[in-house]
């Protein structure tokens, strides 16, 4: 499988809503399209990052295709900076994309600052977080290994390299460093700052289907979800 990052279409700086609506496409749309014929090819699964064009306007999504066609779109529940103003946020809840290999579970971006998006992908059977991203801030590459250390899931965040600066906009710089992630955290492949890479990984899904910590603790068997009712208050 093969994971690209965040907008890989289209760049993430739009110069208003008007452009981002000229360029969202539908899907199944012209680059789902593509990626279908890709994903044939490669005898696999692509997850990619795009402006999805929707009834009520764009949402930035994540698609997983393979070559029989699209398995699922998800579209940004967390919407950052500039995006609040452009793209419809997601109202249709995290999705876990089965495939005949492993169960992935798509998120977006800034979804990264949330620790319920990732629980909520493992506790729906997500063995591997595939995180389209166009990363700015500085603490996601960090913060990915406790998502994985805390839900025992493989995560590989696809991140741009680069910067953009158009329409008077401020610079944006992004920070690189893709990765993919073991279960307990630990680095499996990583690119530097400024790299274009491909990060080439054999995984076995069947590592994060087991949850237990030591003898006595299973990380999800150990949960106290009626204690945790505060964490769902609006």
């Amino acid at each position: 499988m093969v994971v690209l990052p965040e907008l890989c279409t289209t760049g993430y700086q739009f110069v208003d809503r008007a452009e981002l609506l000229g360029l969202a496409e539908p899907v199944p749309g012209p680059t789902t399209d593509r990626l279908v014929r890709a994903a044939r090819a490669l005898g696999g699964v692509i997850v990619a990052g795009l402006a999805e064009r929707v009834e009520d306007g764009a949402c930035n999504a994540a698609v997983a295709v393979d070559g029989t066609g699209v398995r699922g779109v998800y579209r940004k529940v967390h919407l950052f900076f500039e995006e609040t103003r452009l793209f419809r946020a997601g109202t249709e809840g995290f999705l876990v994309v089965p495939t005949p290999r492993a169960r992935l579970g798509l998120m977006v971006c800034f979804d990264w600052f949330f620790p319920e998006t990732a629980r909520a992908l493992a506790l729906e059977g997500a063995e591997l977080l595939c995180h389209p991203a166009n990363l700015v801030l500085p603490w996601c590459q960090a913060a990915m290994v406790t998502r994985c250390l805390e839900n025992r899931v493989f995560a590989i965040t696809a991140n741009r390299t680069g910067a953009e600066e158009r329409g008077g906009k401020a610079r944006l710089a992004y920070t690189g460093r893709s990765q993919v992630l073991g279960v307990r955290g630990e680095t499996l492949a990583a690119a530097g700052p400024d790299e274009e890479a491909l990060l080439l990984v054999d995984l076995d899904p069947a590592a994060a289907r087991d949850k237990r910590l030591n003898v006595w603790n299973d990380l999800f068997r150990d949960r106290a979800p009626s204690l945790y009712g505060v964490l769902t208050r609006p």
